[in-house]
């Protein structure tokens, strides 16, 4: 696969966000149109330039259909992949392959939930399994839990390493204009916060917002004529494991540790390459299994990595600069937000910039842990 995936071949060239925090009175659809809206034009392209369609909506199983209707698009090709917050780094190494292949000309990837304005509550149709329903899990948070206390278990990872995690997004979103969250928060409101499901409690778990996002993607060769530097895709992989976490082989290790090297591997980079990474933290642990995984320290070593500051505004290696799920934005889904944020450090343009940024990665979860897929993205 490595030598066959289109490295640098493609490009981002558009990106927006849209309604992030509270957007009433807008259907997630009208949300996900707006933004796509607005990286075509940041593209310098028009509606009518787009022949491909990525939709994932939290209220719509048709919705790359409902899509090209609201447009009044007829798309060579629609895709409505719904593995979850993973969804749309698997859209990217679709769209990539499409476009290489010469199938399609320009795609749209987009994203929009109100689940924040609409009630509040997480919107997904997803549930545990029989299996597992008469235990009364939370959904998904009680497979987190586990997770989480398997890893303090075996590794010794403790509450106040968990607790790095959000101290640091919530470091990064304070500086975010953009971001939900930006009050200070403090360890020990998060060693306090209500326990929920042992042993994650409020201060662990990802914002309930609205939000929306989107990117276009082009080949190279036409992206270089756009009003922007393109934005190259260098690798994409995507893996699962299991669905129901009674299913997975291991609690502490997740298929980010195939997806993380695949994608490296197309890209020909190793994590010591990478300037900076966007996870999927909806839970704290998420931001500690993922670092793992990825190969960016080792097994076992993510809480310590996390310590002190370790992944915050000066630390080691700068992770979810726009404060993430935890404190930017979590609207049902965050994970195009995380490819739209990894964009935006490669072309210099992110609320939180890092200074020579030349390769970012962006990396999505679904499910209960369940699918992982990672993009690799770098200067055009």
């Amino acid at each position: 696969m490595a030598d066959r995936f289109p490295c640098a071949k493609t490009a981002i060239t558009g990106v927006a966000t849209f309604g992030v925090g509270t957007c009433p009175g807008h259907s997630p659809i009208e949300m996900a149109a707006r933004a796509g809206l607005m990286a075509i034009a940041d593209a310098g392209l028009t509606l009518h330039d787009i022949d491909a369609l990525f939709l994932c909506l939290p209220d719509d199983l048709f919705a790359g259909l409902s899509l090209a209707e609201h447009y009044g698009l007829h798309p060579r090709y629609t895709d409505n992949n719904r593995t979850g917050g993973s969804s749309f780094m698997s859209h990217v190494a679709t769209a990539a392959l499409m476009l290489d292949a010469g199938y399609i000309d320009c795609a749209l990837i987009a994203y929009g939930s109100n689940q924040r304005s609409a009630g509040g509550k997480l919107s997904t149709p997803a549930r545990s399994n029989r299996w597992e329903a008469p235990y009364r899990p939370l959904y998904p948070l009680s497979s987190y839990a586990l997770a989480a206390a398997r890893h303090m278990h075996q590794y010794g990872t403790t509450r106040e390493q968990m607790a790095q995690v959000a101290l640091a997004a919530r470091a990064w979103a304070t500086t975010n204009p953009e971001a939900f969250a930006r009050d200070p928060l403090t360890l020990d409101q998060c060693l306090s916060a209500r326990m929920i499901s042992d042993p994650i409690s409020r201060a662990d778990c990802c914002l309930v917002t609205d939000g929306a996002a989107a990117v276009v993607m082009t080949r190279m060769d036409r992206a270089a004529d756009g009003p922007k530097a393109p934005v190259a895709v260098l690798g994409a992989a995507a893996a699962t494991w299991h669905n129901a976490i009674s299913c997975a082989p291991d609690l502490t290790v997740t298929a980010a540790a195939e997806s993380g090297p695949r994608a490296m591997a197309m890209a020909g980079v190793t994590p010591a390459d990478i300037d900076v990474v966007q996870v999927y933290d909806a839970f704290t642990i998420n931001t500690i299994l993922f670092l793992e995984d990825l190969g960016f320290c080792k097994k076992g070593e993510g809480g310590a990595f996390v310590s002190d500051g370790g992944i915050a505004p000066g630390g080691r290696l700068p992770v979810n600069t726009n404060g993430g799920g935890l404190s930017y934005a979590h609207p049902g889904m965050n994970g195009l937000h995380g490819i739209v944020e990894a964009a935006r450090q490669v072309r210099g343009e992110a609320a939180n910039q890092i200074a020579d940024v030349t390769l970012s990665l962006a990396h999505g979860n679904g499910g209960a842990l369940s699918s992982q897929a990672t993009v690799v993205l770098g200067r055009g």
